[in-house]
């Protein structure tokens, strides 16, 4: 639902709903009483601004939706929403490049909400090489797509079935958690593609193992990794909230000494 459609009381309603909370744990969170809260979801009374953005901090509701929950509240947006080729966010781009270079020789990367590829440093080659359907490494590139299409990626993912599930499962809690439209078509669509189940069985799993890796084909060599999501802790631009760094690490020494070499490669033909 938009602002547009729907009264911020609705709105609070339906992500406390979302957040899996009664009116009485947000009340008590919030420090206000269950009665207030129920005539503001109710209409029957309009909260303030400050209102609005206190039960939106204790409902942990993104930056973009606060302020469409403002606006259906009848106020101005809080939160800029800025292109990341805006000159005033050079300085948070600057800091990203760093991050990406400063990971190499390991890859890592930067999307944004969509999990659109947004940069990339030279250290991600390794999982683009023999990805037969081009139109997959046309911008926008999506991350999830590129790793889950039949014609990107997937081929080489040696525990295909695992971190296809990895993968779907941090979608749906991402769309749990905020209904994006076109996110919840993304998933319709990856759910679609093969499962890597047919004619194999599931990699099992290390009994004492702590993450579940990314296995990947390389040659004649199979690389592993473990990764990391990092974001911008207190942003107060719309787009900037939404970025996110994802970085892989070798999960074994044959990875590690690889991806070295690769690098070394790289530099003496640079």
């Amino acid at each position: 639902m938009t602002s547009a459609q729907t009264s911020a009381g609705s709105l609070i309603r339906e992500w406390r709903t979302r957040r899996r909370m009664s009116q009485l744990d947000l009340a008590m969170e919030a420090e206000i009483s269950q009665r207030h809260l129920s005539f503001v979801e109710s209409g029957r009374a309009a909260p303030s601004r400050d209102m609005v953005l206190h039960l939106a901090e204790q409902l942990s509701i993104p930056l973009r939706q606060r302020n469409q929950l403002l606006l259906a509240a009848g106020f101005a947006p809080s939160f800029s929403e800025r292109p990341l080729s805006d000159t005033t966010l050079a300085p948070a781009m600057a800091a990203v490049e760093i991050v990406l270079k400063g990971h190499e020789p390991f890859p890592a990367l930067a999307v944004d909400r969509h999990w659109n590829l947004v940069s990339a440093n030279a250290a991600i080659a390794p999982f683009l090489a023999d990805v037969s359907e081009a139109s997959l490494l046309v911008p926008p590139v999506n991350v999830l797509r590129l790793s889950l299409h039949p014609g990107g990626i997937a081929p080489r993912i040696v525990n295909l079935a695992e971190w296809r599930t990895h993968l779907l499962e941090r979608l749906k809690h991402q769309n749990d958690a905020g209904g994006d439209p076109i996110l919840v078509e993304l998933e319709r669509e990856l759910r679609a593609y093969p499962s890597g189940l047919k004619g194999s069985r599931p990699t099992p799993v290390e009994p004492n193992a702590i993450v579940h890796p990314l296995r990947l084909a390389h040659g004649d060599q199979v690389l592993s990794f473990i990764s990391t999501i990092t974001v911008f802790g207190t942003p107060l631009d719309v787009t900037l909230s939404e970025l996110a760094i994802e970085s892989f690490f070798p999960a074994d020494e044959l990875t590690r000494a690889v991806l070295v070499r690769l690098a070394k490669e790289r530099s003496d033909r640079s």
